[in-house]
């Protein structure tokens, strides 16, 4: 186990993903991103999964790209990060975005770099007190990836995020919350608890339609309101003609809990 990159957790209805490269601030090289997007493929491929937790072992939950594999003492060439990017980050945060369950993001610590930005691809970030979000690429000279510069001002606007570009400040998990940067900024020693009660509730919730409405809302940041209402349109006929709905509708009706499938009809 302690030499696993990455530990997969199934669980009845979801899957938790954690980082496990504690002694690193779980920093990415290589075989973590192969085994990250290795474990997202198969929550895409399993029927059963209807959830998925990402989070970190020890003390952070990622701090970007591993330096360390960046030592220009070792090299006397110029690493291409644009080749590391286009294979690596960018179908990562691709792969986050079009996973048709919820993504769940539990922030345990430090969340710097590209992890910040891994974080805030998810659908839901929960984060621990203590944690932060450093967007710490001016301090190496480089610029946000990993589509921060795309989701920052469309989560706090442009100041703000010009700012933390710019400055690399880190912003605490409650001021993160007061901002709108993620959904809720938890006690340390309830974050786990808290994520895994969520959890929970998606695996017995009308998963079709949480993907329906995660595909709409990624929509509407290039839509017009009129291609915005079309879609919906188009979605609700999708989403009104699953059993899932049937099922929700009889339950209020009948004045019961739903029993949800959370599967495509056949």
């Amino acid at each position: 186990m302690a030499d696993e990159v990455l530990l997969v957790e199934k669980k009845t209805g979801y899957h938790v993903l954690t980082l496990n490269r504690p002694d690193k601030l779980n920093a990415f090289n290589d075989d973590l991103h192969i085994a990250l997007r290795a474990a997202l493929n198969d929550v895409a491929a399993d029927e059963d999964c209807r959830a998925v937790m990402i989070t970190g072992a020890g003390r952070g939950f990622c701090a970007g790209q591993d330096l360390g594999e960046r030592d220009f003492s070792q090299s006397d060439e110029t690493p291409d990060l644009g080749a590391t990017i286009e294979a690596y980050y960018n179908p990562l945060v691709r792969q986050i975005r079009a996973l048709e369950v919820p993504v769940i993001c539990a922030v345990n610590g430090v969340a710097a770099g590209a992890g910040a930005n891994i974080a805030l691809a998810c659908d839901i970030v929960l984060a621990a007190k203590s944690a932060r979000f450093i967007q710490a690429f001016a301090k190496i000279g480089l610029v946000p990836d990993s589509g921060g510069t795309w989701i920052l001002p469309q989560l706090i606007g442009q100041a703000r995020a010009k700012a933390l570009a710019l400055t690399a400040t880190p912003v605490f998990a409650e001021q993160a919350e007061q901002w709108g940067m993620i959904w809720k900024a938890i006690d340390d020693d309830q974050l786990m608890a808290e994520a895994h009660k969520m959890m929970e509730d998606f695996a017995i919730a009308p998963t079709i339609s949480l993907g329906l409405a995660k595909y709409a809302i990624h929509a509407a940041a290039t839509n017009t309101y009129n291609e915005q209402l079309d879609l919906e349109r188009d979605l609700q006929r999708e989403a009104g003609s699953s059993s899932d709905y049937i099922e929700g509708v009889t339950a209020f009706l009948e004045k019961r809990k739903p029993k949800y499938t959370g599967k495509k009809d056949t």
